[in-house]
């Protein structure tokens, strides 16, 4: 299993089966750049790789998880003289990013320590599961500056929370509090500040402890669900079904049921 990657904008270290990313651009509340995009992205294909990794943890270093991209950057690079294409930045950075962390047949948790602005808030709502830290905010910012929402936000956002409060979001571009965003179902738990770590360690060693072939058949039939009839669904559950059956998890697991005693360490 990897320890800690040598990388310069984030740090991949994993232990006990999860792999914690943390981006680590504090200073500038982890805004993401050209390095700490190609960095993220190799931290995940790390874990992705790597099948000691069971569950991905992703969080912020400092007071902040993810302000989006560095607007500093995008303005040293228009003074510089070059020509900047919005389109083909997402396309290059930010949706192979996106498309990984949807696809990744592994749990992958967000763990908002701070602010999650513009991009970040995209990637946290990516991310399988969200645990805030109660100081945390979410905020759509691309209206504020005449952009739209990228990162699959547009999607994901009305996905979690439905039409109007998707439109709410993403069109007044206002701050949501941590308690706001686990009302309306953007997030799983807030905690308090200093319990963060802990309680999104304790949660990640619990989904690396589940069936990891069952999880991944898991995460393929929730991803479909969005855009599945539903005999198409029924079909594709069947089809999964069949397969998780087949596997020795479930001979293991279901022996162990009758035997009225959890699962030992080996059996996962």
């Amino acid at each position: 299993m990897p320890g800690m990657a040598a990388f310069s904008t984030v740090q991949a270290a994993a232990e006990r089966g999860v792999m914690t990313i943390t981006l680590n651009r504090p200073d500038a509340l982890n805004a993401m750049n050209e390095a700490s995009c190609a960095e993220f992205g190799a931290a995940l294909r790390m874990a992705q790789r790597d099948e000691e990794v069971r569950c991905i943890v992703l969080t912020g270093a400092g007071r902040g998880f993810c302000t989006g991209q560095d607007l500093k950057e995008l303005r040293a690079m228009r003074q510089g003289g070059e020509e900047l294409d919005f389109a083909a930045i997402l396309r290059q950075r930010y949706n192979p990013l996106i498309v990984r962390l949807r696809t990744m047949e592994k749990p992958v948790l967000a763990a908002v320590n701070g602010p999650a602005v513009g991009a970040g808030f995209s990637l946290a709502l990516a991310a399988d599961l969200r645990i805030a830290a109660r100081s945390a905010s979410f905020r759509m910012a691309f209206v504020n500056l005449g952009l739209v929402p990228d990162c699959a936000a547009t999607l994901t956002l009305v996905q979690h929370v439905g039409y109007a409060r998707a439109a709410e979001l993403c069109l007044l571009g206002e701050d949501l509090s941590a308690e706001d965003a686990l009302r309306w179902g953007l997030v799983n738990r807030v905690v308090p500040d200093e319990e963060l770590a802990p309680a999104a360690r304790e949660l990640a060693e619990k989904l690396a402890g589940q069936p990891p072939r069952a999880v991944a058949l898991i995460k393929r039939a929730l991803n479909r669900a969005w855009t599945a009839t539903l005999d198409g669904q029924l079909e594709y559950e069947a089809l999964l079904q069949g397969t998780a059956a087949a596997t020795p998890e479930y001979a293991q697991r279901l022996e162990a049921f009758f035997k009225r005693r959890p699962a030992s360490a080996g059996e996962k």
